[in-house]
């Protein structure tokens, strides 16, 4: 499943990735993410800049599930 988020949104982002489990994101003007085991794995195109966001999600994800704990 491809989810296209039009923007930029961390939270909402990794609400989707946690949710979900597995499978494939794309972020306008950023690029495509694969996630497994509610994760996003790093991107095939070393970007500074899609590395500091799978970083941002990955971090965002850590902080919901220290939350619901």
């Amino acid at each position: 499943m491809l989810r296209i988020f039009h923007q930029y949104r961390p939270r909402q982002v990794a609400r989707y990735v946690k949710g979900f489990f597995r499978g494939r994101v794309y972020i306008d003007g950023i690029g495509a993410f694969e996630f497994d085991g509610g994760k996003l794995l790093p991107p095939t195109k070393q970007d500074k800049r899609a590395l500091a966001v799978m970083t941002e999600v990955n971090n965002e994800i850590k902080a919901m599930t220290a939350a619901a704990a």
